[in-house]
Parts: structure tokens; C-alpha cells; sequence
């Protein structure tokens, strides 16, 4: 798309005319800075859409600028420092900081303050508000302040510009996060459709009642004036042995309603290091506040167990740590979906805080015949005195067990052609899982 590079080009001009400018009146060549909003072209530019959105002032636009241009002109900044300071030397009233990997200069809120407010004191205090939580560059999660270490100035922080902002300005489309320490969850996906999931239908019932929420909280809180009164995000709890559905039903709820799904294994985030579960977990709600996904909390147990009487220190932040997670949990304004074995297994004081919670049994012999059937290959010849009304009967499986199952019997006939798929094999399949999962058999 040319008008985005085309454009590109135009803003970071513009800005290097309000920087220039700016030094300038700094260093006495100039009395005033004029000039006029820059000339963007093409009503299909991402750059072009991202400013009809928004609808920033000067100031928003420049701070955006300036947040922007390192990621496309290494040395934007240190040019044009140097067409003034030609012999080098240290210029602190313009800010800035060096990165760790990148060799050039990176702007800081200082840097904000000298460009856009020079020594006018009300102007600076402006870009500090610009860069304050209330403003709709933090709501959105678009740029903000690199925290600074305790005692040394707010503004001295790195302006931030959201990666995901800077590739779908730049190159179109923003990739899905990878796990991480500062984002640990992962992207789920199915190919399985509803037909595919065999569960009660009270269950399912329950499970559409999410999907209405999704279909139409926006016109709910909007169009109805309910944004005031109710919370703006869904919280539910399913519960149930594993392997009966529960992440599944998650995955098939994001296909089903075009969101993205993330995982998030509480077990592996919590650390026993005092601060740093809240820290994990704030990444990642602080990337998600912004998008439309599902977060699906799997082994919810790890941190929403039953909360201990407090005996010492571990105690305590074990608890602090439940009610970080319950805040952003029920501050968050999309869907949340928290997994649990056992219901039994978490604090009563969580259950008002899930508008839903859910039961997946363990399938009942009728459903479980469903399962097999629906599972076979098609294309898998099987023995045709194979009763599986009597095999699903006669074992208690869930829908996880009879997939692994199915699958073990695929490789085994595909690689044993010669060999019909009978009984025999079929139940030396099914003990084999029961070992697996540790079960008497």
C-alpha cells in the first residue's frame, strides 16, 4: 500500500520541521514554532485510519510522532541534534535515553516535554497529562511511559509505543503474541465444530448462554444504557473431571464468535518469588484490555483454592495474590473463563464473582457411544462384531481418553494393515489408556 509508506515519510518530515523548530527557539534562531498539520494522503492509508479514529490535537499527533519515528529512522533523532550540536556534547533539556540493543537515541517523556512544550510550564504539565492513565493513548493501550526507578523523574521514562501498533501502522497486520514471561499465555485453535462436542444438554444450554453474552453485551451496555449498572465483562467457571470438554468448549466458543482464544496455565505462572505472580499476571491483562479475546484460566486451582488462615509470610501473599487476580479478573472487560477439576476444590467466596458456572461430567454411556462413533476415521475398517454400544457401556471414559484411544487404534492399523481391527485390539487399546492414566484396571 503506498500511501502508508507515502505517509509515513509526511509525518516524520513534519515532525523533523517541529523538532528543527523547536532547537531553534532553543538556541535563539527562532521566535515561534508554525506549523500547519501534515498533508496525509489516501483515504485507505492504515496511518490516514488511525488518525480519522482518533482525532488527535497537535500535541497528540507530535507525542505519537515521536514515539513512532525510532521504529522506522534509527538516527531520526540524532541528525537533527547534531545539525545544532555539530561538535557533540551533552544536551539533557532534550531527554533521551540508549537502548540496550538499539545504538540510537530513544525519546523519553522529556523529550515529549522539550518538542511540544519547550520552557512553557503549562505546556509540560500537558504532555504529562497526555502521558497520564486517564488519556486514551493508556486506555487503549496505544503509548505510555517506561516505568523509571524509584526517586528519578516520571518523564525521564522511554515513550512506548505499542509493538502490535507499530507492525499494523507499518506492515498491516499485528501477529498473535507468542508465550512468554511478559505474556504467559497461549493462542488456542480448533478445527473441531459444535457437532463434534458431546455433552449434557444442560450443559450446552449454559454454553449458549455465553455465546448470547458475546453476540450481545455491546448492545446491552450501549444501546440499552446497561454500562452503568453491570460490570462489563463475563466471568465463568467450568468445572469437571479432565478431558470432558472444558478447553474445547472455550476454543469452540472463539470460533464460533470470531475471537481469539489464549490459554493461560495458572500452575506455571505463579512464582515463589513475592511480587512476581501479580507482575506476570499483569502483562498479560494489560495486553489483553485492549483486544477482543477469550482468556481461558486452565488448573484455575493453582491460585483459586481455598484461601489459608494466615501463618506466615507465604500465606499472606498466597492470598494477596488470589485477590490481585480476582481484581483484574472482574475489572477485565471481556470474557474469562477460569477451569477447575473440581468445584470443591475453590473458595465459595469466588463463586458470586462468575455470572456462569458449568458442569462437564464425565459422559454417560449413551454420550460416550456418541463419542466413539463420532471419532472413528471413517476410512479405519474395524470388525464388524465390535459392539460399541457395549463398549461404551462398559467403560467410563471421557471424551479426551476415547480420542487417544481412537487415535493409538489408527497408527496400530495403518501400520498393521494385514491385521484386522477387532476386539482384541480394541480393549488391549482401552487397558493401555487405563494404565496411562494410572486408573485400577
Amino acid at each position: 500500500m503506498p500511501t502508508d509508506s507515502t505517509n509515513i515519510h509526511v509525518l516524520t518530515v513534519w515532525l523533523q520541521g517541529i523538532i528543527t523548530a523547536r532547537l531553534k527557539i532553543r538556541f535563539n534562531q527562532a521566535d515561534a514554532i508554525n506549523i500547519a498539520p501534515p498533508p496525509l494522503h489516501g483515504d485507505d492509508s492504515r496511518i490516514t485510519a488511525f488518525i480519522a479514529t482518533h482525532n488527535p490535537s497537535f500535541e497528540e499527533l507530535s507525542l505519537f510522532a515521536l514515539s513512532l519515528t525510532p521504529h522506522i529512522l534509527p538516527n531520526f533523532f540524532g541528525k537533527i541534534i547534531a545539525e545544532f550540536l555539530p561538535d557533540g556534547g551533552d544536551f539533557p533539556e532534550f531527554g533521551g535515553v540508549r537502548g540496550v540493543n538499539h545504538r540510537g537515541f530513544l525519546p523519553t517523556g522529556e523529550t515529549a516535554q522539550f518538542v511540544i512544550g519547550g520552557d512553557d510550564l503549562e505546556k509540560r504539565l500537558d504532555v504529562q497529562r497526555l502521558l497520564g492513565a486517564e488519556h486514551w493513548f493508556s486506555k487503549e493501550h496505544i503509548l505510555w511511559l517506561e516505568p523509571v526507578p524509584e526517586g528519578e523523574p516520571v518523564m525521564s521514562g522511554r515513550l512506548t509505543l505499542n509493538p502490535e501498533v507499530v507492525e499494523q501502522l507499518t506492515l498491516g497486520t499485528a501477529s498473535k503474541p507468542r508465550f512468554s514471561m511478559d505474556f504467559p499465555a497461549e493462542y488456542i485453535e480448533t478445527g473441531m465444530e459444535w457437532s463434534d462436542l458431546v455433552l449434557p444438554s444442560t450443559t450446552l444450554q449454559q454454553i449458549r448462554e455465553i455465546e448470547n453474552w458475546i453476540t450481545h453485551n455491546d448492545t446491552l451496555l450501549r444501546d440499552w444504557g446497561m454500562k452503568k449498572r453491570v460490570k462489563p465483562g463475563y466471568r465463568a467457571l467450568f468445572y469437571g473431571p479432565p478431558g470432558t470438554g472444558k478447553t474445547l468448549t472455550a476454543t469452540l466458543l472463539g470460533k464460533q464468535t470470531g475471537k481469539e482464544v489464549f490459554r493461560i496455565d495458572l500452575s506455571r505462572i505463579i512464582s515463589k518469588y513475592i511480587g512476581e505472580t501479580e507482575k506476570n499476571l499483569s502483562r498479560l491483562f494489560d495486553k489483553a484490555d485492549s483486544k477482543n479475546w477469550i482468556l481461558f484460566f486452565d488448573e484455575a486451582d493453582a491460585l483459586f483454592g481455598k484461601r489459608t488462615d494466615i501463618r506466615d509470610a507465604h500465606d499472606k501473599y498466597a492470598n494477596q495474590e488470589t485477590a490481585y487476580l480476582l481484581q483484574r479478573i472482574e475489572s477485565h472487560n471481556g470474557l474469562v473463563i477460569l477451569a477447575s477439576n473440581r468445584r470443591g476444590n475453590l473458595d465459595e467466596a469466588f463463586s458470586r464473582r462468575f455470572q456462569s458456572i458449568i458442569h462437564f461430567p464425565m459422559p454417560k454411556p449413551e454420550e460416550r457411544h456418541a463419542l466413539w462413533l463420532n471419532t472413528l476415521p471413517e476410512r479405519m475398517m474395524t470388525d464388524a462384531e465390535i459392539d460399541w454400544r457395549s463398549i461404551a457401556s462398559r467403560y467410563e471414559l471421557s471424551g479426551a481418553s476415547i480420542l487417544n484411544i481412537v487415535h493409538y487404534c489408527a497408527i496400530e492399523s495403518l501400520a498393521n494393515p494385514a491385521h484386522p481391527f477387532d476386539n482384541k485390539r480394541l480393549e488391549k487399546a482401552i487397558m493401555r489408556e487405563f494404565i496411562k492414566e494410572g486408573k485400577v484396571v
